[in-house]
């Protein structure tokens, strides 16, 4: 992702570029007990990615949903406001599919969404949107060698990488748990 690259490239002294946006895989709020965000009840218990940046994903998925407010910080701290008291639990991001059947709502990665046969277009009660602004840092790129922009196989990746074909191939597959963004 192009948080995760720019990241990388502090910790190591890299100079990895974008070359092209590939995919996202939106987050999603997921339950077994309701069916709509309108149904969750006062006092809920919300599971949430206990790693600093998926957890403030996921609290960004309850503010879009209308559940909760943050101040600038994003962590569960943050919270400023929690009109149904939602209860948090933070777990580990893989763990969140296997808890749903013992807590009121997971926040889950598309990923782990995927690998748990949860399809986000009908089983998520509210999912990210891919073209929102914290979204954009979240797209999955093709990273390069800076100053091989201009390569002419990078070029030809980036045109097979972004074609009509591949688009096709992600929507069929994976039906929503991940969008192509080209």
């Amino acid at each position: 992702t192009l948080a995760y690259l720019e990241e990388f490239n502090k910790k190591n002294g890299t100079h990895l570029v974008s070359a092209s946006e590939i995919h996202v895989e939106p987050m999603g709020a997921y339950s077994y007990k309701y069916k709509s965000i309108d149904d969750i009840e006062d006092g809920a218990t919300v599971a949430i990615p206990n790693d600093p940046s998926n957890e403030a994903r996921a609290l960004n998925v309850l503010v879009s949903a209308g559940l909760t407010k943050v101040k600038d910080g994003e962590l569960i701290t943050d919270i400023t406001e929690n009109p149904k008291n939602l209860q948090f639990k933070e777990l580990e991001a893989a763990q969140l599919p296997r808890a749903l059947d013992d807590i009121d709502i997971a926040v889950i990665n598309g990923n782990y969404a995927l690998d748990a046969d949860l399809d986000v277009t009908k089983d998520a009660l509210f999912v990210e949107d891919e073209n929102s602004q914290e979204m954009k840092a979240r797209r999955n790129v093709l990273a390069i060698k800076e100053g091989n922009e201009s390569s002419e196989k990078i070029k030809d990746l980036i045109e097979v990488l972004t074609s009509d074909d591949v688009r096709t191939f992600i929507e069929k597959q994976y039906k929503g748990a991940v969008v192509p963004v080209f």
